[in-house]
């Protein structure tokens, strides 16, 4: 049994290693052995052109890189590796059969043995090619394996590289096209390539007459051998090349011509006389995507007419990769814009509250998932707080995100409870499939009475860190996940303290196969009170330095799913900044209104406001009481801005429309839209609110 081992490693030009295979990836320059075992056959001596064979005392027998394996001295026994057991010569297709071994202590230097293949005597000194099928395989299968481990378009190119240069060859050029097709796309314009990468053998191991670059005085830079850009004209020599799809010596007229246009002018004088340099054009699925141009330097062996097939194995190989590779490009650019577009691009400013927020997917392979986090403005200045879990990672799951996420922004709009929130939410996800299950957890909070309402289904429990550095996980009712149908959900309604933060998150930052999930939520409780230490008992966290604190609790087995959070700090609005009124629905109360606005704004000090709020506050007033049964509610707020909010118990919207010359009404909307810093109309289950901002003096 042959007792050649194959193995793969990053190409090494230290030195000749000892026993290494012929068909090693790695590719370093060896020689046969000189001094023969006492028992079997070896190779001949070998060694570049001018060179003294070496002996036992000046260097370590190794092997060609094309060479057979040979039995090795016994004189120090090899730890690292097994060696080969000694092999006659097979017999070789010409019919010549191998000279037998020498009896022991015969000098091989002498009388050197015939070439494998030929039959004839190998001079010494001569470099010899790859004498079997054998070798052919075992190096095609080991380069193939190398360029089929890369995932991204980088790593296919320069893994064919590496297999190559220098087993295979000296040096190599691989274009492609620019752009490049995705798919089954036909590309438009014309056929442009790009050098996408060069390798070769270091120019301490290059001995003279290698290659001369074009317009280089010295052979040690590759990338001077060729130019960056290609345009290949229809009906040229090149393009009758790429067409033939097939490998082709570069000695052939039709590739010699195509040279030029490939490589620039005066590119094809760095390319070697003779069979020294194959042209292989790279093939996907449906077109011609590149050609790589593999070359021989003068004092190695020619190439032969099976290393075209070779080649062809190579290029298939790696055009196959760098086609699935762009498809793999496309379909992570079509997951990274499909979960950016399923979760807000910027969270709202709301009044009362700061807010901050992360998104981790699980891992490269997985950039889709199903959390998601959203923090939505309610009417009377509130904000919804929502983070969920929709369970997978894929397409799917990010799609039920998408779904559910929209349904809970129509749901937060009509200002239902958060109970009937995540009620509304199960009935969507039974609809949406049987096996569609989500966790939510939905927050209601009202910065002008400090209290926070919050209804869980199967969430993990949201952690509040006090102003004084105190972390405590908040004791929600659990609830049933949505998706389960028939159970019903509970609210609870807590304190919300000025300078406290609310941080929600997905299980994915709690719990992984290193940890359950409480034990993770108690790190999660320890690491947030230790933040909260370096800034003091009177001075918060900063929101974004205190997500990244959290984000830095992973460890290297943590991130088994993907990780959703957001984290409020809670303002509020203190009560001397907050004026509120209930007005009868009658004809003296757009009056009243605008006088216990007056008042309101002289105790603020805010009397430069005084017009436009009096004129705004008498339209929006008058507008409510006229369709109104109950009383009309008139609140103002004092924050960064000034926001007055009119609420009536009428469902119907107000819609801004221009009045015509007789119309006696309808233009009450069009002052407020043109002296308002900005307004809105917002949808109540008891009826509506309308509001108006205008910006402080």
């Amino acid at each position: 049994m042959d007792s050649t081992r194959v193995t793969e490693h990053p190409t090494s030009f230290d030195r000749p290693m000892t026993g290494a295979d012929p068909t090693d990836p790695r590719g370093a320059l060896m020689r046969t052995p000189v001094e023969p075992r006492a028992s079997g056959s070896a190779l001949p001596a070998q060694g570049r052109a001018g060179e003294t064979p070496p002996t036992a005392a000046t260097d370590s027998p190794g092997a060609y890189e094309h060479a057979q394996p040979v039995a090795e001295q016994a004189a120090e026994p090899d730890t690292h590796r097994p060696r080969p057991a000694a092999e006659g010569v097979p017999v070789q297709p010409g019919g010549v059969p191998s000279a037998p071994a020498p009896p022991p202590g015969t000098d091989r230097r002498a009388a050197p043995e015939p070439e494998r293949r030929t039959g004839q005597p190998t001079a010494p000194g001569q470099p010899t090619p790859m004498r079997r099928d054998g070798d052919r395989l075992r190096f095609v299968g080991a380069a193939t394996r190398r360029i089929a481990r890369g995932m991204d378009l980088d790593e296919i190119v320069m893994g064919l590289c590496r297999a190559t240069v220098p087993t295979f060859a000296d040096a190599i050029l691989v274009y492609l096209r620019e752009p490049l097709p995705v798919g089954d796309e036909r590309p438009t314009g014309p056929l442009v390539l790009r050098l996408r990468r060069t390798d070769r053998i270091p120019a301490e191991r290059d001995t003279e007459g290698g290659f001369v670059p074009a317009a280089q005085p010295e052979p040690s830079e590759l990338e001077a051998v060729g130019s960056e850009l290609c345009e290949v004209r229809p009906g040229s020599a090149l393009a009758e090349v790429l067409r033939g799809v097939r490998p082709v010596f570069t000695d052939t007229p039709a590739a010699r011509a195509a040279l030029p246009e490939l490589l620039g002018d005066g590119g094809e004088f760095a390319v070697p006389d003779g069979r020294r340099a194959i042209l292989a054009p790279l093939r996907g699925r449906r077109r011609v995507i590149g050609a790589a141009l593999f070359l021989r330097g003068p004092e190695r062996v020619a190439f032969e007419a099976d290393d075209l097939l070779v080649a062809a194995q190579l290029a298939t190989h790696s055009a196959l990769g760098i086609d699935k590779a762009v498809l793999y490009g496309r379909e992570a650019y079509i997951a990274d814009e499909l979960q950016r577009t399923m979760l807000p691009e910027n969270l709202p400013r709301c009044t009362g509250v700061r807010l901050a927020s992360r998104y981790l997917p699980a891992a490269e392979t997985a950039r889709v998932g199903g959390d998601w986090y959203d923090a939505i403005p309610l009417p009377g200045s509130r904000v919804a707080l929502v983070v969920g879990d929709v369970m997978g990672h894929s397409m799917t799951s990010a799609a039920i995100m998408g779904q559910l996420r929209t349904t809970a922004q129509t749901l937060a709009g009509l200002d239902l409870p958060p109970q009937e929130v995540l009620h509304h939410l199960d009935e969507q996800a039974q609809r949406l499939g049987t096996d569609r299950m989500a966790t939510c957890l939905y927050a209601v909070y009202d910065p002008v009475s400090h209290r926070i309402t919050v209804a869980n289904a199967g969430h993990p429990p949201p952690v509040l860190l006090h102003l004084g550095g105190h972390a405590e996980v908040l004791r929600v009712p659990a609830g049933a996940p949505i998706g389960v149908g028939g159970v019903d959900f509970e609210a609870v309604e807590l304190d919300a303290p000025a300078g406290a933060t609310l941080l929600l998150y997905t299980d994915g930052l709690v719990e992984s196969r290193l940890r359950d999930v409480w034990t993770g939520i108690e790190q999660l409780r320890e690491r947030l009170a230790a933040t909260a230490q370096l800034t003091g008992p009177d001075h918060p966290p900063p929101l974004e330095a205190l997500c990244d604190e959290v984000l830095d609790m992973l460890g290297p087995g943590d991130r088994d799913d993907d990780i959703a959070l957001l984290a409020a700090r809670f303002d509020g609005i203190a009560p001397s900044d907050v004026a509120y009124w209930f007005l009868d629905p009658e004809d003296a109360a757009p009056g009243r209104a605008r006088r216990l606005a007056r008042r309101a704004l002289a105790r603020w000090g805010m009397e430069d406001l005084t017009d436009a709020v009096e004129l705004l506050v008498s339209e929006v007033v008058t507008n409510a009481v006229r369709y109104a049964s109950r009383p009309v509610t008139l609140r103002l707020l004092r924050t960064d801005v000034l926001r007055c909010e009119v609420g009536d118990d009428v469902p119907q919207l107000p819609r801004l429309r221009q009045a015509r010359a007789t119309d006696e009404g309808g233009r009450g909307l069009y002052l407020v839209n043109r002296l308002a810093r900005r307004w809105g109309a917002t949808r109540l289950s008891t009826g509506k609110v309308v509001w108006f901002e205008l910006n402080r003096g």
